[in-house]
């Protein structure tokens, strides 16, 4: 059963470290929520850790450079994992082969083929046309509100080739601002449905989790399992991640699940139940907004 808290102060006191979500969390793809900004400055200012962790498919300093514009200041975060760093680091050891057909919007995922130092020997990755590929390196769909199917015809072609597909955010959805956008997920549980192979590198997946800790521990900082808290809006990648984890959850029902939860602006009770058992997940605390 899910506890419904109104502040994070509530139970900030209790975690060292929180492996916090962006979008439907710290903004809403276009500004950013001023009392979930002064809710991690507040929590930091008392000795806590910041790690966002997103399933932006950008490198991180990308993300550090798009999230200020949105509003979100340097010193509500101390440092970011994003899925597309993680995914990064395996295309650039030759997950999906060398030769790689890519599914983004150019320019604004380019950068996820900016050369990784961090690796020793990484492969020379080629961006080229679906009938030379090797695999697939997805960050998401061509046009954002066109329905996944569109892409069913190259997936076929792609499934008969055997190509691997690499999907560097795997959220299903999010919304910008009003408006509700597909996402790189929504393309690769297509690619699974269809009998294709999907790698996942983002929430709710271990490899982004790893990454997140490995942040944390650059910092010099540690902090046991228990004493750390996984906050977003996603009930299958936030909410799911951490709880696969085995890390406490705070589940921002006010963002994804609005509607479901009844969210205006706490969650109905009941509601929030039905809704967290029609996805066989829990959370340890729900909250409207991150306040």
């Amino acid at each position: 059963m899910t506890q419904i808290i109104t502040t994070f102060s509530e139970i900030s006191d209790r975690y060292d470290a929180a492996f916090v979500d962006l979008w439907g969390c710290m903004h809403n793809g276009i500004d950013a929520h001023p009392a979930a900004v002064k809710a991690m400055q507040d929590y930091r200012a008392r000795g806590g850790i910041v790690i966002l962790v997103t399933n932006s498919p950008r490198p991180w300093d990308s993300v550090a450079h798009q999230i200020l514009d949105f509003g979100i200041p340097e010193d509500a975060w101390d440092a970011i994992a994003t899925s597309g760093d993680s995914a990064r680091s395996a295309m650039f050891q030759g997950i999906v082969g060398s030769k790689v057909w890519f599914m983004g919007e150019t320019p604004r995922d380019d950068d996820f083929f900016k050369p990784l130092s961090l690796l020793e020997n990484p492969i020379e990755i080629t961006k080229v046309p679906l009938e030379e590929a090797e695999g697939i390196v997805c960050c998401g769909p061509f046009d954002t509100m066109a329905d996944p199917d569109v892409n069913r015809p190259q997936f076929l072609y792609a499934k008969q080739k055997g190509l691997k597909l690499l999907c560097a955010n795997p959220d299903i959805i999010v919304d910008r601002g009003e408006i509700r956008e597909w996402c790189a997920g929504a393309l690769a549980e297509l690619y699974t449905d269809m009998g294709g192979e999907s790698l996942y590198f983002g929430k709710p997946h271990p490899p982004i989790y790893d990454l997140a800790k490995r942040r944390l521990a650059a910092l010099g900082k540690s902090a046991a399992d228990c004493d750390i808290i996984c906050i977003g809006d996603g009930i299958r990648t936030d909410v799911l991640g951490g709880q696969q984890e085995d890390l406490d959850t705070l589940f921002i029902t006010g963002g994804l699940a609005a509607a479901e939860t009844k969210t205006d602006p706490q969650p109905d009770p009941q509601a929030l139940a039905d809704y967290l058992e029609s996805e066989k997940t829990t959370a340890t605390y729900s909250i409207g907004h991150l306040r």
